[in-house]
């Protein structure tokens, strides 16, 4: 599993031309991207550092703030690109497989606490933010595991 995180004072997620979630910052946006083999141990310490990270002003973290959450699923976050010039999807699970595991992640952030908003799983979305910082951190599951 990979969480890339990035700070934001705001930031919103359209499908079909209509805001289906919105957060006022500080808050994160957290693109989350799901592999074969994930499964509950992934999802419970993924969400865990995505609250827990002090990445805000004065060393605090989203769930020291009460910060919101924007949770976006993004599966090109596997892509393999060392061949040639069109990305290879095989190491992101499908559907069928990671929609249940990022719905898993968004609920586990709720039962930590936090206030999170979602896109639509599988639908084209335009997202929208303004990061604060910059910063941006990637988290993976095989690091942390």
């Amino acid at each position: 599993m990979r969480v890339v995180l990035q700070r934001v004072t705001e930031a919103q997620v359209e499908v079909e031309g209509k805001i289906v979630g919105q957060i006022q910052g500080p808050g994160l946006v957290a693109l989350v991207g799901i592999t074969h083999d994930d499964g509950e141990a992934e999802i419970n310490k993924l969400a865990e550092k995505t609250l827990n990270q002090r990445i805000f002003e004065g060393e605090k973290s989203a769930s020291d703030l009460g910060a919101p959450v924007l949770a976006i699923s993004q599966f090109t976050l596997y892509a393999d690109m060392k061949k040639g010039r069109r990305p290879s999807w095989s190491k992101a699970a499908p559907g069928p497989i990671s929609e249940p595991l990022y719905e898993q992640y968004v609920e586990k952030l709720r039962e930590l606490g936090a206030r999170v908003e979602t896109g639509i799983f599988g639908a084209e979305m335009k997202v929208s933010l303004t990061n604060d910082g910059p910063v941006t951190l990637i988290l993976d599951s095989e690091d942390l595991l």
